[in-house]
């Protein structure tokens, strides 16, 4: 056996350095730090630039590791083993970022079927030369570069709001820390169920997608090619179009002969899912109780059985659900606690458009130029800009989006067409909690509003006033004032009107 190699300090310090970036979450700020860290330059400094220097400088040091025959992972135990397989997983995935980026858009186009990876044998020979398993390594690369790829481009914004709802989808994806996802739960996550919150139009399905897609998917080295598309991985389904009476037979399917009009067998939405993939169930808060006790069943034992058939069916895949429910209305008027405290392993919530707004007004600017783009299919500045001069002088910057994304979207294409937009006449509150809790952190409530707000809030789940009264101190007289109060507000025109 030959004699085994050892870092020195500097290196043993730099590549620990590498190692930290790469269990910490691209999207959060600690990330950066440390990208500019191991670039040597201020985290000030431009992204891409940033990320730049940072490949060079661990290209560099990989490079004069590989000039003195220590650049293989055989060689290594211990500590240095471990910081030296992360780095080399790190050089796998900026080395072919832009050609995974372009096999993600070619299997998007592609759709079902897997499609060639065309630079499989480059690839594994890197990773057999850097002593790695290259199968596994090679899937965690392409897996982690999906993730990036779908949260970042699906979902814009440089506001606060964002860049942490960022970091909580790709939490949701790796858990906190990569290395404790790839040591016990690469192949578990279908344990981990997420609820998705925020208003009408905020975003939800694609966020669920971008996790949705995101998923494991082992690789065929044989065939050059992964064993399914992530396409196909994710399974959404819109539970608010279906009558209580077909729900079942959307989740679960149905055997021919169940219920008059089963002309066939039917496989639902949990059948349909792949073993790598996820579900996505949209506008949870509509389903019934007993629904509900079916899917805690799915959730806790992973079986269910089609309508009409005692075939216990296997489930493996993710569940991920939304809604545009506030947390406390699912709580005490939707959800039996058993099936939120197992649907509930992971809470996201999409930020609506005015708090991103408020905190960064120049994200209007990325959304603009992005939906423009999408809808004359090449990048025009001229429609983005004629598009926000429309928006501010006729809404203003205090215009409360209730639609939110959608609504800004639907906004674009009104102003191509007919050059104006006019808003909505009034804004659908959000939900009380939502509300409250944004008026708190932004000021945007007085005091008494703020006590008109709560006493709606405890009204709204006791449905008497005396109760109020008793909860909050006040008499039922000023507790039904403050009551009539808030839903006059509710009812004033918006800026827009």
């Amino acid at each position: 056996m030959p004699p085994r190699k050892h870092l020195s300090d500097a290196e043993r310090n730099f590549f620990e350095l590498v190692f930290k970036a790469g269990m910490t979450n691209p999207f959060s700020d600690a990330r950066s730090a440390l990208d500019a860290s191991i670039a040597g330059v201020f985290p000030e400094m431009e992204k891409q630039e940033r990320i730049r220097r940072m490949v060079e400088e661990v290209s560099r040091k990989i490079a004069l590791l590989e000039k003195e025959g220590r650049a293989s992972l055989d060689a290594y135990e211990g500590r240095d083993k471990v910081l030296l397989r992360t780095t080399f997983l790190f050089e796998l995935f900026y080395t072919f970022r832009r050609k995974f980026d372009a096999l993600i858009e070619a299997q998007m186009e592609a759709g079902a079927g897997p499609v060639r990876v065309p630079f499989t044998k480059e690839a594994l020979a890197l990773l057999q030369k850097r002593g790695l398993k290259t199968k596994n390594t090679f899937e965690l690369a392409f897996q982690l570069r999906r993730a990036y790829h779908f949260i970042d481009r699906s979902l814009l914004g440089r506001s606060i709001s964002m860049k942490r709802f960022r970091e909580s989808l790709w939490n949701n994806v790796f858990t906190q820390s990569l290395d404790l996802y790839e040591r016990y739960l690469v192949n578990r996550m279908e344990d981990f169920s997420t609820l998705i919150l925020g208003e009408t139009g905020t975003g939800k399905g694609s966020a669920a997608a971008a996790i949705g897609r995101s998923g494991y998917i082992p690789f065929d080295a044989e065939k050059e090619r992964f064993v399914e598309s992530f396409t196909v991985a994710f399974v959404p389904l819109n539970l608010s179009q279906f009558p209580e009476s077909l729900m079942e037979s959307e989740l679960f399917g149905h055997k021919k002969g169940s219920f008059t009009g089963a002309v066939e067998d039917f496989k639902g939405v949990f059948a349909r899912c792949s073993p790598h993939g996820a579900i996505f169930l949209d506008e949870i808060g509509e389903i019934s109780t007993p629904v509900q006790i079916k899917l805690l069943h799915v959730l806790q034992e992973r079986i269910f059985y089609p309508v009409g058939s005692h075939e216990a069916l296997r489930f493996h895949g993710r569940v991920i659900a939304a809604t545009n429910k506030s947390l406390g209305d699912l709580r005490e008027r939707v959800f039996r606690d058993d099936f939120y405290y197992r649907l509930c392993s992971d809470i996201i919530v999409v930020p609506p458009l005015r708090q991103r707004l408020r905190e960064d007004p120049g994200e209007l600017d990325a959304l603009l130029a992005h939906t423009v783009n999408r809808l004359v299919g090449v990048p025009s500045p001229e429609l983005a800009s004629m598009a926000k001069t429309a928006l501010v002088q006729r809404l203003g910057p205090e215009y409360p989006w209730p639609g939110n994304v959608r609504e800004l979207e639907q906004a674009v294409r009104r102003i191509l067409l007919t050059s104006a937009y006019e808003g909505e006449s009034r804004r659908r509150p959000a939900s009380l909690d939502d509300h409250i809790l944004e008026g708190i952190a932004t000021g945007a409530l007085t005091a008494q509003e703020l006590l008109m707000a709560y006493c709606a809030r405890r009204y709204e789940a006791s449905r008497t006033y005396e109760e109020v009264a008793r909860q909050t101190g006040l008499d039922r007289r000023t507790v039904k004032k403050y009551v009539d109060g808030w839903k006059a507000l509710q009812v004033a025109p918006s800026p827009g009107s």
